[in-house]
């Protein structure tokens, strides 16, 4: 199946403690049905000292379930499912993906 949801998509979560937040998607995991989404599900790890790399409590995102999110869309900004449609015709078709809620064209 089509990816609905990939790398650099704007997303509003839908549910869980950071509900109504939007961010980026910063990395996407089809086979765990997850992905990273900047500056949400936050979570506190302890790091130990590296030559490259400090020691201590950094905060860093946790990977969030597909489920929770919705793409955004692009004239409203408000959560939308994503519907696919070809531009084109011949050999020149293109899948492109649309949000359903306004009808407009989802780049990326």
């Amino acid at each position: 199946m089509a990816a609905k949801i990939r790398k650099g998509d704007k997303v509003v979560v839908l549910s869980g403690r950071d509900k109504g937040r939007t961010g980026e998607v910063i990395e996407v995991r089809p086979a765990e049905n997850r992905a990273l989404v900047r500056g949400v599900n936050m979570v506190k790890r302890h790091q130990k000292q590296s030559a490259n790399q400090e020691g201590g409590i950094i905060s860093k995102e946790a990977p969030i379930h597909l489920s929770n999110v919705a793409i955004a869309d692009p004239q409203s900004g408000k959560p939308t499912r994503v519907g696919f449609k070809f531009i084109g015709e011949g050999d020149k078709r293109k899948k492109v993906r649309i949000a359903k809620r306004s009808g407009a064209e989802i780049n990326g």
